[in-house]
């Protein structure tokens, strides 16, 4: 295994690891927790750990579109998203707080065996990042763990600040 392979197979990994963090972290959260405490960084327009969650759950399903659209196409042209207006039109808050965490061990998994499923050449492909500009598929593993981190943290400071 290439030093490359180890590098991968760690971040896969970690996909793995965010998930069951999300899960023990939010074990004892109410769904009215869910839905009202806010990240206290943006105030009363702060989102709510329902809105990470939602988000979270969306940009696996975005993430692993863009890392089919490598596998299926040549350097496409990978789609840019409105986090923001997704927030609103998804209405993450009036979700159910446990069918969401359903929903993300489920598409996790899936995109974990995704991951696991290329072959040396699938991994060799890349696209076109809206924001990056050329990104492998390594960008895109690893984009879900550092994405994972990042919103990690933002509900750990929710909680913090709720303490």
């Amino acid at each position: 295994m290439t030093t490359l392979d180890t590098v991968r197979q760690k971040n896969i990994d970690q996909m793995l690891l965010t998930n069951r963090i999300l899960n023990n972290l939010l074990f004892t959260l109410t769904p009215e927790q869910a839905t009202t405490l806010r990240d206290p960084d943006d105030g009363d327009k702060g989102w709510t750990i329902m809105d990470v969650l939602g988000h979270i759950n969306d940009f696996d399903i975005y993430f692993m579109h863009r890392a089919e659209m490598m596998v299926n196409e040549d350097m496409p042209q990978l789609p840019a998203y409105d986090h923001e207006q997704i927030a609103i039109d998804h209405n993450y808050n009036a979700r159910d707080l446990r069918e969401v965490m359903v929903e993300l061990a489920t598409h996790r998994t899936d995109f974990v065996d995704f991951y696991r499923s290329l072959t040396a050449e699938q991994w060799e492909r890349g696209g076109v990042h809206p924001e990056r500009e050329s990104f492998s598929m390594t960008d895109s593993c690893m984009q879900v763990y550092s994405h994972d981190l990042v919103h990690l943290e933002q509900i750990t400071k929710i909680l913090r600040a709720a303490a």
